[in-house]
């Protein structure tokens, strides 16, 4: 026997499944067996006093998984910290531990009530490094881990569990002797993953498979060379002995029925101290939310993604304001394992819209552009959602506010002076070398108060990013055509994006009066639009179909070939609007109107039409100048050109969405802005509704 091992056990005299606070509970409420469970407890007690000291700790009555005393606390030296159980089943075994370590001469260092932390079944010493492997997700805090670096003078490292059935480290992470590691991967998430694989070297890792897994053979009791685990497979077994472990089996299948094993009944009370740095990466920051944090959702949204992408939180401060109308703020701290997850985090936080940061934030990191057209690593990308940047001392407003672009920032001089830095939001292939380009998330605001972001009276019920196609598609075409009027009375600017399926539909004319009556200032499409376009007015088909009959036209599938070569004999749609070629349609009235469109091509057409840009650059940058400082933006049932369109547009510009195909409306509206809305209809019938209500609406009643 090895004196100086010792190892705390608790008698399961009062064991049994009371109650379900992990996945191996559901369905084994009082199923345990009390006479088992003692026998095979015996058992595993009577092979670890072969091979260390057990002492033990008296059960309580009215507390049955106090057996599991590897929950206690994590001890390193004569030090201890007590655990802060999670579930209130557990939280009345802390005093009775406490008690224990005290009459042994343990210092117990005690976490904060409301940060929970479950001892050793969630904190386990490497045995080569020295350091803590520290796991978080579901029993214990992120936030505790910088504690326990503090309190053990120890390098903590974290580990996320991402498996409801491995709720605790120890379920799936054994640390051995000389180093070696048996774990289940897919328990971790990735970034766990890599830290897993950078400390410990590939000879010493035994990745178990999932048979092992939930026979929990990584709840293991490791004493110098010996490994006393529940049940290991053939290969297991095989791996271990490889690598000069021997295996003792003994069965626990009743304590399994409550999620434990060997490893969770023990609690190692010898843990000799090293000399190891005292290290934690955790990073924290506070992050400030104010809006309509429940109505939008915000809330849910932002604290879901600091979960799923590794971090944890604390509300600081929630003020839900008093009347309906007034906003609501909280405060919330970020924590993250390493600098790099915070980053990420911050990164989609930011993302939301709805994040602004304390100005007390430290500077904006920049990198300089080396490679033109290359943005330095880890540059942040931006949103649609107006931005400041603190650059030295000074907020400055990012320019030309697009979503995923980079933030350049360069020097404005003007008569030789010096104007101080600019922020302009570009495309990676804009960037030019000699300008510094922001990275990481620090130092970078987003603005909630701008009046883009801010409800109006006056401002339509139905633009709140909704989408529905059960709502009356009466009701928003009214409320879209009094937008329309407005912003044409006073002088705005509407873009309209538009697929063939306007024409297919019928929806041209309506489109025409649009035009004519001046409610629209510019035109986004593709080769298609205008193909069919000009097919119908030339020949009254679009794809080949006659559009008064309904019925497919004898060498029809010809027709759209035979408009684009027309329009290529007179060299642009506007040549052939001159000569008397082109009399009618959306394009003609384009043209005759004065309103500028853009074609955008794609590897698919046909011809193409000579005004149809086939550079994709080009026709981005040409789709960007069009939609500059448009108020509306209407899309017609195109959706990789309303998608792209959307991704060009900053808060503040309303869009409507009307597609036939629910998938597509919800893409513009998940892009976070609370000006769009979805319309799920035939284009044709909305269009025809909006007609109709606008000359309603100015009192000529020339429907067409």
């Amino acid at each position: 026997m090895t004196d100086t091992v010792r190892i705390l056990m608790c008698p399961p005299h009062h064991y049994d499944v009371d109650y379900v606070i992990n996945p191996w509970m559901e369905g084994n409420i009082h199923r345990s067996s009390r006479e088992r469970a003692e026998q095979q407890w015996n058992q595993l007690y009577e092979v670890l006093t072969g091979l260390a000291a057990v002492e033990l700790v008296s059960p309580e009555k009215g507390w049955p998984d106090m057996v599991f005393a590897a929950n206690a606390g994590l001890v390193l030296g004569d030090r201890v910290v007590l655990s802060r159980f999670l579930h209130p089943e557990r939280q009345g075994e802390e005093p009775y531990f406490q008690a224990w370590f005290e009459a042994n001469g343990f210092t117990v260092h005690t976490l904060p009530k409301s940060l929970p932390f479950e001892g050793a079944g969630d904190a386990l010493f490497d045995r080569a490094g020295g350091w803590l492997w520290a796991g978080y997700g579901f029993r214990s805090e992120l936030d505790s881990h910088p504690y326990l670096a503090d309190w053990l003078d120890v390098e903590v490292l974290s580990l996320r569990l991402v498996d409801q059935r491995f709720y605790h480290l120890d379920t799936c992470f054994c640390p051995l002797t000389d180093g070696y590691l048996m774990y289940y991967p897919p328990a971790f998430d990735a970034y766990s993953n890599r830290l897993i694989e950078l400390r410990v070297p590939a000879e010493k890792r035994i990745a178990i498979d999932e048979i092992d897994a939930i026979n929990f053979a990584c709840n293991t009791v490791n004493v110098d060379r010996t490994v006393v685990v529940n049940q290991a497979s053939d290969a297991l077994k095989e791996a271990l002995n490889e690598r000069g472990f021997t295996v003792e089996e003994t069965p626990l299948t009743e304590f399994l029925k409550a999620g434990g094993a060997a490893k969770c009944l023990t609690l190692k009370v010898t843990e000799p101290r090293r000399d190891t740095p005292k290290v934690s990466t955790i990073q924290s920051r506070v992050i400030h939310l104010e809006g309509h944090l429940l109505d939008s959702g915000l809330v849910n949204r932002a604290l879901d993604t600091i979960i799923t992408g590794g971090g944890s939180f604390q509300v600081l401060n929630f003020d839900l304001g008093k009347q309906r109308q007034d906003t609501s703020m909280a405060e919330v701290k970020v924590s993250a394992p390493d600098q790099t997850v915070m980053d990420d985090i911050m990164g989609q936080l930011i993302d939301l819209g709805a994040v602004s940061l304390p100005r007390e934030v430290a500077p904006a990191a920049l990198a300089p552009v080396v490679q033109a057209g290359v943005a330095p690593d880890d540059f942040y990308v931006t949103t649609i959602y107006p931005t400041e940047v603190l650059v030295g001392n000074s907020w400055i407003k990012v320019e030309g506010q697009r979503m995923d672009g980079a933030i350049a920032i360069t020097r404005a001089a003007s008569n030789g002076s010096d104007q101080g830095p600019v922020a302009r939001c570009k495309l990676l292939r804009d960037l030019q070398v000699g300008e510094d380009v922001v990275v990481g998330s620090k130092g970078i605001h987003t603005l909630r108060t701008a009046p883009s972001l801010k409800k109006k009276t006056d401002d339509f019920s139905f633009m709140g990013a909704g989408v529905s196609s059960e709502r009356r598609v009466e009701l928003v075409v009214e409320q879209i055509a009094w937008d329309l009027r407005r912003i044409r009375d006073r002088g705005g600017k509407v873009v309209v994006t538009a697929g063939p399926v306007v024409i297919h539909t019928g929806g041209s004319e309506h489109l025409k009066s649009l035009i004519q009556g001046g409610y629209v200032h510019a035109l986004l499409g593709g080769n298609a639009i205008a193909v069919h376009d000009i097919e119908q007015a030339m020949m009254g088909t679009s794809l080949g179909m006659d559009m008064k009959r309904g019925v497919s036209v004898q060498g029809g599938h010809r027709h759209h070939l035979k408009a684009i070569n027309t329009i290529r004999r007179y060299g642009s749609i506007a040549n052939a609007v001159e000569k008397g070629v082109l009399t009618s349609g959306v394009m003609y009235e384009c043209v005759k109107n004065n309103i500028p469109f853009s074609l955008a091509g794609s590897i698919r057409d046909d011809g193409p039409l000579p005004d149809t840009q086939m550079n994709l650059i080009e026709a981005q940058a040409d789709y960007a100048r069009l939609i500059e400082g448009a108020d509306l933006i209407l899309m017609l049932s195109s959706m990789l050109h309303s998608i792209g369109v959307g991704n060009m547009t900053p808060a503040g510009v309303k869009m409507v969405c009307v597609d036939i195909n629910p998938a597509v409306v919800t893409k513009l509206s998940d892009r976070g802005s609370v000006e769009s809305t979805g319309v799920v209809t035939d284009v044709g019938l909305f269009l025809s509704l909006l007609v109709q209500q606008l000359s309603k609406l100015t009192g000529q009643y020339t429907y067409i």
